[in-house]
C-alpha cells in the first residue's frame, strides 16, 4: 500500500469514528410536528407593527368593504398611535385559484395579475377570506380548495417575504322571506368549512379569525327578523358596521369610544382613498391600457402611476382624522 492510499484509509476511519460518536438527528414525523403545532397555545391578539402594510385579499365580502369604508377606520382607532396602511385587493366572485381575476385566459392569468399587485404593494400583513362558494358547492371539493389555498399562501410568501398571514372564515348567510331560499344547509356547510379552516390556519402559521362564529355562528332555523344582508348573501351598510366591529374583536383589538361624527369623517376619507386605489389597480379601460388593445390607447398607461401620490395624500388625511378622533375619544 502506497503512502497516498494509506492516508485515504486513515481519513475514512476517522470519519467513520466521528459519525459513530455523534448520533444522527432523529426524524420527526410530519404528523408529530402538526400535533405539536396544534397543541401549542394560539395567540388571541394579532400584533400589528407601526408601518405595517395590510392587504385585504378575498372575494365579495371583502371587496364590498371599499364601498362602505367600515373596517379601516375602526382598525386605525383600535391601533392608536401605530400607523398601518390598508389596501383592498379583494375581487368579487374570486376563489383561491384566481378565477375572477383572469380576463381572457385561464385562472393562472388571474394569479399572475395578483402576483404583480403583491410585488407592487409589498404587504407585511395579508388578511384572507375565501371559501364562501363552498356553501353552495357542498364540501366535496374541500381538499382541492385547501390545496389551492396553500398554494395561494405560498405565492404570497414568495412575492412578500416575511409577510404575516391572517385567515378569516366567511361570515354566515341569512334566510330571508320567500321568494329567497332557505340557506340553512348552506350555513351548515360554512360551519364545517370553519372547522377545516381553523386546522388549516395552524398548518400555515396563520392567525385565525372565526368570523362565522363572531357574527352569530349557525343561525337558528327560520327567517331572520332583523336582516343584515340585502338578499341573504350580500351585507348592507349596517351589516358591514357589525362585520367590521366583529373583525376587530376577532383580531383581539379594542375599539375606543370615538364620537360618531369623527368616525363618519374618517369613514368618508377611507372611501375616498379606496376609490383612488381601486382605479389605480383596476382601471375600467385596462384592456386598452395594458391588454390586447393597447395599440389604441396604451399611451395613456403612463397616467396610472399618477394615482400613487394622490393615494399617499389620502393616507395622510386618514392619519390626521384618526388623531383628531383619538383626541376626542380620550376626553373625559
Amino acid at each position: 500500500m502506497n503512502l497516498k492510499s494509506l492516508a485515504g484509509l486513515v481519513v475514512l476511519v476517522c470519519a467513520s469514528f466521528a459519525s459513530a460518536q455523534s448520533p444522527a438527528e432523529p426524524d420527526v414525523p410530519a404528523a408529530t410536528t402538526a400535533a405539536v403545532t396544534a397543541n401549542a397555545p394560539q395567540p388571541t391578539t394579532f400584533e400589528f407593527k407601526d408601518g405595517d402594510r395590510l392587504v385585504l385579499l378575498g372575494n365579495t365580502v371583502l371587496e364590498r368593504e371599499h364601498d362602505y369604508g367600515s373596517f379601516e377606520p375602526r382598525l386605525d382607532l383600535a391601533l392608536g398611535e401605530e400607523k398601518v396602511s390598508v389596501r383592498n385587493l379583494a375581487w368579487s366572485g374570486d376563489t383561491v385559484f384566481g378565477h375572477a381575476r383572469s380576463y381572457f385566459g385561464p385562472p393562472e392569468e388571474g394569479l399572475q395579475r395578483l402576483s404583480a399587485h403583491l410585488e407592487l404593494l409589498k404587504p407585511t400583513v395579508v388578511l384572507l377570506c375565501y371559501g364562501s362558494e363552498l356553501a353552495f358547492e357542498r364540501l366535496g371539493s374541500l381538499p382541492d380548495f385547501l390545496t389551492g389555498y396553500r398554494n395561494l399562501i405560498e405565492l404570497i410568501h414568495t412575492k412578500a417575504p416575511g409577510v404575516r398571514i391572517i385567515i378569516a372564515t366567511p361570515p354566515p348567510l341569512e334566510t330571508l322571506p320567500p321568494p329567497l331560499p332557505d340557506l340553512s344547509a348552506e350555513n351548515k356547510n360554512l360551519s364545517s368549512l370553519r372547522d377545516a379552516l381553523r386546522k388549516f390556519a395552524l398548518t400555515q402559521n396563520a392567525f385565525f379569525v372565526d368570523w362565522f362564529e363572531l357574527m352569530g355562528g349557525l343561525p337558528k332555523p327560520g327567517i331572520i327578523r332583523k336582516p343584515l344582508t340585502e338578499n341573504g348573501v350580500h351585507y348592507t351598510r349596517e351589516g358591514y358596521e357589525k362585520l367590521s366591529a366583529k373583525l376587530i374583536e376577532g383580531l383581539g383589538l379594542k375599539l375606543p369610544d370615538a364620537p360618531s361624527p369623527a368616525l363618519e369623517n374618517l369613514r368618508r376619507a377611507v372611501i375616498a382613498k379606496d376609490t383612488l386605489f381601486f382605479n389605480r389597480w383596476r382601471p375600467h379601460n385596462e384592456t386598452y391600457l395594458f391588454g390586447f388593445r393597447k395599440h389604441e390607447q396604451g399611451q395613456n398607461a403612463k397616467e396610472i402611476p399618477m394615482f400613487d401620490p394622490l393615494i399617499a395624500q389620502g393616507d395622510e388625511a386618514i392619519q390626521k382624522l384618526k388623531e383628531e378622533a383619538l383626541q376626542q375619544a380620550r376626553r373625559p
